[in-house]
């Protein structure tokens, strides 16, 4: 078993018991990348799932794109630390192929079609959610880049459910991403890295506005040391009625 830092641990822990994450009899299928969160979030459900009072079945998968990856080294690594894992085989390099621009942007559309197989998988075994890797700066980087650059106030709930009936959850939504790479390092975890991101194969873009959204945060940072705490209580205190929402305002006259 890994060396999984007791504040990491209490972190998940209080997300999950605030918002009902993983209850009692559900079964969580995982989507693991190989990458430092959801590797580190893949040990952490394997912990829970021997030290909570409560039962739920987990089920970790890797969404094989189809391009020749080696996935060995991640399968053993499950498997020496009693990780329940599967490979999931998929032809989307091959779509990818056929129906991605050249010089737009792959992080959108493989999302989309990573997400479209995890759901697949998860609604033919019977999974009631889908476990997600997201940390709170993914958290923060997104509530940026929408307000920047697509004129919306959205950021990335602990969890929701899909329209397809499924609950998506984030379990490790409130952690900061250093601790997930202090976690990483410290324990040597063989990581797997953006040489297996298929975008990498096309002549597209590389995804611009997440690189210059986490500079800016990394920049007010620097200048405040709390802005991450901040922001964290910002996103549980939402005032709603203060925005320029029609919904939210007094339409009588006045």
């Amino acid at each position: 078993m890994i060396n999984i830092s007791k504040n990491l641990l209490r972190i998940v822990g209080k997300t999950n018991a605030k918002y009902n994450l993983i209850c009692e009899g559900d079964k969580v299928l995982l989507g693991l990348s190989g990458g430092k969160d959801s590797l580190t979030l893949a040990h952490v459900l394997n912990r829970q799932r021997r030290v909570t009072p409560f039962d739920f079945e987990f089920l970790a998968v890797c969404i094989d794109y189809g391009m020749g990856e080696d996935l060995s080294v991640l399968t053993a690594h499950c498997k020496e630390h009693d990780i329940p894992f599967e490979v999931i085989q998929t032809n989307i390099y091959e779509t990818a192929k056929e129906k991605i621009r050249q010089n737009s942007s792959f992080c959108s559309f493989f999302s989309r079609m990573r997400r479209g197989a995890l759901y697949k998988v998860a609604k033919e075994r019977g999974f009631n959610k889908v476990a997600l890797g997201h940390h709170f700066d993914d958290a923060a980087e997104s509530f940026f880049m929408n307000f920047l650059y697509n004129g919306a106030l959205r950021s990335m709930p602990p969890i929701y459910k899909a329209e397809n009936g499924l609950y998506v959850i984030r379990p490790i939504i409130m952690v900061r991403e250093r601790q997930l790479i202090d976690t990483a390092h410290s324990n040597n975890l063989p990581l797997i890295g953006d040489e297996a991101c298929p975008g990498m194969q096309f002549d597209v873009k590389m995804p611009y506005a997440r690189a210059k959204t986490k500079e800016l945060l990394h920049n007010i940072e620097k200048d405040n040391n709390k802005a991450f705490v901040s922001m964290r209580a910002a996103f549980e205190h939402i005032h709603q009625s203060s925005f320029f929402d029609k919904n939210w305002s007094d339409k009588k006259c006045i």
